[in-house]
């Protein structure tokens, strides 16, 4: 597996933008995250490359 992500949650004051987001990607996988205005998809993806920090959950690279 080379993503993983566990109870993904992101607050912004008292509003619940990302709420327990839970995906695995392995190797060779292409994806998207789909959805429409304000579903929390770059939200998401900040959390994954370290943009922003989550409230709570975890982000695994390589099962690390």
């Amino acid at each position: 597996m080379v993503l993983r992500t566990e109870g993904l949650v992101k607050l912004f004051k008292k509003f619940r933008a990302v709420d327990g987001v839970s995906i695995e990607i392995n190797r060779g996988e292409i994806v998207g995250l789909l959805g429409p205005n304000g579903a929390g998809k770059t939200t998401t993806f900040y959390m994954i490359v370290g943009i922003e920090k989550p409230y709570d959950g975890k982000v695994f690279f390589d099962d690390l």
